[in-house]
């Protein structure tokens, strides 16, 4: 059983009030994860870099968070989850601060550095808060609004950014994003006693295997190739969608950064649809598999490039929905395949396959749209997600082997 499962009821304005200050801190963490993205045009023109060296960028953001989101699990279960989600939202802070000062390419990596640091803590830190700080049966909804709170991030960046850079420069977009993270830190730190829990390292060196047991299991490394795949077609879209949306079908910078945007608002209302159907029970592979390939279809009519701009962002929304309805029902199997006091380390390492694909991602198709083909990114987004829907079978069919054989 896990602590989740143990916990006694709890008001529902607590669980709403943790859910909704982890939200918070969510959305600034996927806010960061295009920090850069939607100034490539302003920093491309600045520096003189091709497709391919701002995919890099990006690279070096995701490489770091990767590396630390793997190890700052253990962290998490040793320290508690609120000293870490304190320090990556001030590293977030750091960040912007440091490119919004950028005078070449080497200080542009340096804070797409700091950035990956911060971010490797989030997942690790916020699912341990929800799992033990939330009541079970409101752990579904936790998790969708800690989806739909990311996308939103992810669909309000490039709004702010562009819009900021278009009226004062691309530097002043990011000092202006530096206030951000430091907000919600301020609110996070008036209420520290809500987001207060017990560290789970001694729990788990007293297991029977110590510590790393749960590196045994396979499941936990299909899910970590399940989340490399989905970040995959993700960093794709997150890099390099508008640039092809306006070789495509001749959008502009605005309205094709607005397709964008709508494909993280679609992703968002499917997240929380996806929470109704994840809170009902069932196969949460199959709702993963049925999600995906309708994902892959829209991807695939966008690839075409056929119709006009609005089209085209009817089509982004569409994909974004079907991609939200899945998140729910992706965070409940990883939560099903992790080990009792593990939590934190199972999320690190997995989630660390999402860091691993956006790493990738970016300089896969930044090669590809160096080349001018455009339409190969919708056609990657495709593919990958039809891989993952194998994992995610994958994964239900051995999670579901493992209870079975508990039981018996």
């Amino acid at each position: 059983m896990t602590t989740a499962q143990a916990m006694p009821a709890v008001p529902v304005r607590q669980d709403a009030l943790v859910i909704a200050l982890v939200g918070l801190a969510h959305s600034i963490s996927h806010f960061f994860h295009l920090i850069l993205a939607p100034l490539f045009p302003w920093i491309k023109a600045e520096f003189g870099l091709s497709y391919a060296e701002l995919g890099m960028l990006m690279t070096a953001f995701f490489v770091v968070s990767g590396i630390g989101q793997a190890s700052s699990g253990f962290v998490v279960d040793k320290l508690g989850a609120r000293t870490v989600l304190f320090f990556g939202v001030f590293c977030l802070m750091l960040s912007a601060i440091v490119l919004s000062m950028a005078n070449g390419v080497w200080m542009l990596a340096a804070g797409a550095v700091i950035a990956g640091v911060g971010n490797s803590v989030f997942h690790p830190a916020d699912y341990s808060l929800l799992n033990q700080k939330v009541s079970h049966p409101r752990l579904a909804y936790a998790f969708s609004v800690h989806g739909l709170t990311g996308n939103l991030g992810w669909a309000c960046a490039p709004v702010f950014l562009v819009g900021i850079a278009q009226i004062a420069g691309w530097r002043s977009a990011l000092l202006s994003a530096a206030v951000l993270p430091a907000l919600v830190l301020c609110l996070l730190f008036a209420y520290r006693e809500v987001l207060h829990t017990k560290p789970a390292q001694k729990a788990v060196q007293g297991a029977k295997g110590g510590g790393l047991d749960f590196l045994k299991l396979p499941t936990v490394w299909m899910c970590f190739a399940f989340f490399f795949l989905t970040a995959m077609a993700l960093g794709g879209v997150h890099s390099f969608a508008a640039t092809a949306l306006r070789e495509l079908y001749g959008m502009s910078l605005n309205a094709a950064t607005s397709a964008y945007s709508a494909f993280m608002l679609a992703s968002a209302f499917g997240m929380f649809a996806g929470g109704v159907l994840a809170a009902r029970g069932g196969k949460h592979d199959r709702t993963i598999a049925i999600a995906f390939v309708g994902s892959a279809v829209f991807a695939l009519i966008l690839a075409t490039g056929a119709g006009n701009g609005a089209l085209a962002l009817a089509l982004m929304a569409a994909t974004g929905f079907c991609t939200g309805i899945a998140g729910p029902s992706r965070d409940l199997m990883i939560r099903a395949a992790a080990p009792a006091n593990a939590t934190g380390r199972v999320y690190g390492i997995v989630y660390s396959g999402l860091d691993s694909g956006l790493a990738i991602a970016p300089v896969l198709f930044g090669v590809f749209m160096d080349q001018h083909m455009v339409a190969s990114l919708f056609i990657g987004v495709a593919i990958f997600q039809v891989l993952a829907i194998a994992t995610a079978v994958n994964v239900g069919n051995n999670t579901r082997a493992r209870q079975l054989a508990a039981q018996a």
